[in-house]
């Protein structure tokens, strides 16, 4: 069953539904999440920037990456329109994210496309709820997960995303600061870059976002 679109939604039963999708990311895989206020989602050139410098290989190879995807000052605009979004966390070992064969083991992967999944289905249950304009970010580029081999279709003129209704822009694509996000809701966070070593932090997260309503 699918809800009916309605002028003015129920602030009841909008608090319960919210509730309902936290749970959801939680049952789906989730570590935790929350049900945060808009005012919380932060934008910020310098995250953008961090596509850039160093430059991400993944830099203008598909539609979701920068230089294309969202404006950030479109993207801040767009974050005041909603009140309330899910934020979400998936926990992994360290191993899955850094180390000498992490990548040969298809463990980023792994975890990624967990991510992919919550948002893509939290934002799915919200649309048939009646919150027809939720709206889902990920995180990392979605080429390296979905179509690490093949062009963009996306790029194609006429060609849609081959995987539209799970792909979704990431949150650094967009400027948001999901890490600082992070920490104000109290989950712990390790910086891990191209030389960490499994060893250098107790575990590794990837976070995701579905604006509401």
């Amino acid at each position: 069953m699918v809800d009916r679109i309605v002028e003015r939604v129920d602030e009841e039963q909008l608090r319960r539904n919210l509730e309902k999708y936290r749970q959801m990311a939680v049952d789906l895989g989730a570590a935790d999440a929350k049900i945060i206020t808009t005012d919380m989602v932060i934008v910020d050139e310098r995250v953008r920037a961090k596509c850039i410098v160093p430059l991400c290989s993944n830099y203008g190879t598909n539609a979701n990456c920068p230089p294309r995807g969202l404006d950030l000052d479109f993207v801040r605009t767009l974050v005041s329109k909603y009140k309330y979004a899910i934020f979400s966390c998936v926990r992994v070992p360290s191993d899955h994210m850094c180390g000498p064969d992490y990548r040969e083991k298809g463990l980023a992967v792994r975890n990624a496309m967990k991510n992919f999944e919550i948002v893509s289905k939290v934002e799915a249950a919200a649309f048939y709820d009646g919150y027809y304009l939720a709206m889902g970010f990920g995180g990392g580029p979605c080429k390296r997960y979905f179509c690490p081999n093949e062009e963009c279709s996306a790029l194609v003129p006429g060609q849609p995303c081959r995987h539209a209704l799970r792909a979704r822009v990431a949150m650094e694509g967009a400027g948001i600061h999901a890490w600082m996000m992070a920490a104000k809701v109290g989950w712990d966070l390790y910086p891990i870059g191209r030389t960490s070593q499994p060893s250098d932090a107790p575990c590794a997260s990837r976070l995701g976002l579905v604006l509401i309503h």
